[in-house]
């Protein structure tokens, strides 16, 4: 047998202002053929997975590109075409193959293509014929699009947010791509539209309890092959944007259809219960300082670069300097230009320095002081599980006692390694503000002795009622109250 794979994914926030070319890919992830690494990154999984797979089943696995660029905003459309072309190319040269087998991201928005993934999908589509089998691995945060649905056989999702499982869910999908291809099963995808669009983090219930209920159901029916929640994007101003329920059966159509609707039913009555409380920055700062134990980590949840901001936001930084904090760290505000000068001050410097807020309204003001230097590295990293997240050039600033991390490549706070490779001992402060929706939690919440999710700002639209929409639909909870409530009374 001989499969291709290849991966080509980032997530677009249409409403962010820092667009994405070729440099953006090449800071986060390019890996020509046979050059990725050992450890996957968010949306290559794939291909790690299936280079054990491959080689414990004595299959030929040819490798094309895998490229993965930080979430932001619109992808520049030469680079998408580019990148899009490159791998298509390396598949139309691997040609004939017995299988496809992509990494993907599923909320990819690139100058004049709304569906990204649809129109990669149809090409591969249109590449290998209507008979050789074409699965993909996605991020629940995407828009699951007729398109991609009439182009692919299988996808899976990950599960868990935070994404903890994207190399389990990737064993999933090459699971079902070998049975496939050996005869063992007929796979057949469900999908039903919540027609929602909520924020659903599996740190918590209910999210929790309902995705280990998806769980045992794949475990307790051998007709079930995969359940995936896709999540949607709210930040996706696109025609196909919500959240829907996907079933994948061993040729079960009429039950999958079933028991997605009756799943994406129950979904939606939860509909609203799912996200994290939260406070603004000035409560979130009384908390923390009424805290009896540390650290204490404060989320700042909304300027999230995970989900395409700019992660320059200095709102809550600015009211731990009017309150008078110290013995507390940030990680991180993005400010390339500010991480310039302080690498030519060098360490041990103090300089005069202005940072932070550059990006877009609602994300505060600048900041202005006389900084320490304390540390410079070049090519940061933190962990993320097993993998390792860049987050480029990076300095290590003290302004009054508050410890600063100033980064150059955007990335969201995975892991507390962020801290430390920095030469802060995250355990030594009283409090940490890290800036990620979600993500964090796996790594954060075994040190936090609180965690606190906070909403400072308006970086990211994160209330769909209100959102300008263009492109979005307008049919969906909460846009409007019960979608569903015709079907249901006719049920």
């Amino acid at each position: 047998m001989r499969i291709f794979t290849a991966a080509l994914a980032t997530e677009t926030n249409t409403f962010s202002p820092i667009c994405v070319d070729r440099r953006a890919f090449e800071a986060s992830l390019y890996a020509p053929p046979g050059q990725h690494p050992d450890t996957p990154t968010l949306c290559s999984a794939p291909i790690t997975v299936g280079r054990q797979v491959c080689a414990a089943k004595g299959w030929e696995l040819i490798e094309g590109t895998a490229a993965w660029a930080d979430p932001a905003g619109l992808v520049n459309k030469a680079t998408y075409e580019g990148l899009r072309d490159e791998v298509l190319d390396q598949l139309k040269a691997a040609m004939p193959v017995d299988a496809v087998v992509l990494g993907l991201h599923g909320a990819m928005v690139a100058a004049g293509y709304e569906d990204t993934e649809g129109d990669i999908l149809a090409r591969v589509r249109g590449i290998v014929g209507p008979d050789i089998l074409v699965f993909a691995e996605l991020d629940p945060h995407s828009h699951l699009t007729a398109k991609r649905l009439s182009a692919a056989d299988v996808f899976v999702y990950f599960k868990e947010f935070p994404h903890t499982d994207f190399v389990d869910r990737a064993g999933d999908l090459w699971r079902i791509a070998v049975d496939t291809i050996e005869g063992r099963v007929k796979p057949v995808m469900s999908v039903f539209d919540c027609r929602m669009i909520d924020v659903f983090p599996t740190s918590r219930d209910p999210m929790r309890s309902f995705v280990d209920k998806l769980m045992q159901i794949e475990r307790d029916d051998d007709d079930i092959l995969s359940i995936s929640v896709i999540h949607g994007f709210m930040a996706g101003d696109v025609p196909e944007m919500g959240t829907k329920l996907l079933v994948v059966t061993n040729d079960k159509r009429e039950k999958g259809d079933a028991l997605a609707r009756d799943l994406g039913l129950e979904l939606f009555s939860k509909r609203g219960t799912f996200i994290m409380p939260q406070i603004d920055e000035k409560q979130a700062v009384d908390e923390a300082l009424a805290a009896t134990a540390w650290p204490v980590v404060i989320a700042d949840m909304w300027d999230n670069p995970g989900g395409g901001t700019a992660g320059d936001a200095t709102v809550l930084l600015q009211e731990l300097l009017a309150r008078g904090v110290t013995d507390t760290a940030i990680g991180t505000i993005w400010d390339p230009m500010a991480v310039q000068i302080c690498i030519a001050a060098g360490e041990g410097a103090e300089i005069p320095l202005r940072f932070g807020a550059k990006s877009a309204p609602g994300t505060g003001n600048p900041v202005d002081g006389l900084v320490k230097i304390v540390k410079i590295v070049l090519n940061a990293e933190m962990r993320f599980g097993e993998s390792f997240a860049p987050f480029g050039d990076s300095v290590h600033i003290v302004l009054n006692g508050i410890d600063i991390i100033l980064n150059s490549t955007r990335a969201q706070s995975f892991d507390p390694s962020l801290f430390a490779v920095m030469g802060i001992d995250p355990m030594s402060k009283k409090v940490l503000v890290i800036k990620s929706t979600n993500h964090f939690f796996a790594s954060f919440s075994k040190i936090a002795s609180e965690i606190i999710y906070c909403a400072a700002g308006t970086p990211y639209p994160n209330n769909p009622a209100k959102t300008p929409y263009r492109r979005a639909r307008k049919d969906i909870w909460p846009m409007i109250a019960d979608p569903h409530g015709t079907e249901r009374g006719a049920a």
